[in-house]
């Protein structure tokens, strides 16, 4: 079977958007719109076989453009580029020239710019695969937009597979040398409902280090080990038991142990039964508790969505390295192919 397509609703600027909705025998669905490639909905069973859905979103495209959503900026499920994350005061040098980048946090370029790849109408190809439902995303960034150099042609594929995989493969090409870090935004809540915020979810991070942060989160450069402070989450913690010892929550990056495909992060929820493990070939995983959720949002359900409604596992490339020569290197130059693969595993326990 095909994935299902539907209207999602129209852009502000009068652009008719889709959702994809991708399926497997166990019952999961997966809906993606075109819009900023966004994961709306995500249903997985609880251990009783219950559906139910597990990240946070809206039922139309309305719900990401309105006002109140463009001034909390939370990106609820989106494709993030044409850079995740923060870059210092928007800017970076690349091959001896300066580039100014848009500023829309602050003195710091976050998440692509004012209009990353999160608010653009990507083209979208339905299929299958030998490994199941598949939707296809395709973006060609130019030259010059929100400041980044040379032409990106994006290509991002969701799969959900046979055995309840949600996997998201990224490739890009360029014509001029540029920084790339492509990253999916989704907010999880395993609680379908029955909790307002994932505080008592358990968290694994197998990650030995992190990149230390300053007061507007840009990187210090320093990797420091994460024994005995509230960010070792190398055994399973609640997310909730050392939040208050972390100014502002976690907003933090931390540096994977190993390399190549391997375990992320793991998200457990003991009331549900739901279990998430997460593996990328990334070298690094942003984990952010939804800090800055107010409530003004609703979304699935009428939900209020209020401060740790969700959480973010944001596989990823380090923050600001374009302005760490210490840190993975992030410029893709032209003739290269970036490829990168991260999965999302769900099952009960």
């Amino acid at each position: 079977m095909m994935p299902t397509a539907a209207a999602f609703g129209k852009t502000t600027d009068g652009v008719a958007v889709q959702l994809f909705t991708l399926t497997n025998a166990h019952g999961l669905r997966a809906a993606i719109s075109n819009y900023g490639g966004t994961l709306t909905s995500l249903l997985v069973p609880d251990k009783a076989g219950q559906l139910g859905e597990v990240v946070l979103g809206f039922d139309d495209v309305s719900g990401y453009q309105s006002p109140a959503f463009r001034r909390a900026n939370p990106y609820f499920g989106a494709l993030i580029g044409r850079y995740g994350n923060r870059i210092a005061n928007g800017r970076f040098v690349l091959r001896g020239k300066a580039f100014g980048l848009a500023r829309n946090h602050g003195p710091n370029a976050l998440h692509g710019g004012t209009q990353g790849f999160d608010q653009r109408v990507w083209q979208a190809t339905p299929g299958t695969s030998s490994e199941g439902q598949c939707l296809t995303l395709e973006y060609l960034s130019p030259d010059g937009e929100e400041g980044y150099p040379g032409n990106l042609r994006v290509t991002v594929v969701y799969t959900l597979t046979p055995n309840n995989v949600l996997r998201l493969a990224y490739t890009a090409v360029t014509d001029q040398p540029t920084p790339v870090n492509l990253t999916q935004h989704a907010y999880f809540n395993f609680s379908h409902g029955r909790r307002s915020t994932v505080l008592h979810h358990l968290l694994t991070l197998p990650a030995d280090r992190y990149t230390v942060v300053d007061a507007a989160f840009i990187p210090t450069g320093e990797l420091r080990a994460v024994a005995g402070t509230p960010f070792d989450f190398t055994t399973p913690h609640t997310v909730g038991e050392r939040l208050a010892q972390v100014p502002g929550g976690y907003d933090h990056n931390w540096v994977l142990n190993g390399h190549g495909m391997r375990p992320a992060a793991t998200l457990y929820d003991p009331a549900s039964g739901r279990l998430l493990e997460v593996r990328t070939d990334q070298p690094g995983l942003q984990l952010y508790t939804g800090n800055f959720l107010d409530g003004s949002l609703q979304g699935h359900g009428n939900t209020a969505y209020g401060q740790y409604a969700g959480l973010c596992l944001e596989t990823q490339h380090f923050p600001d390295s374009p302005n760490h020569p210490s840190f993975p290197n992030t410029i893709l130059e032209p003739g290269e192919i970036f490829h990168s693969v991260s999965e999302y595993r769900f099952g009960v326990r």
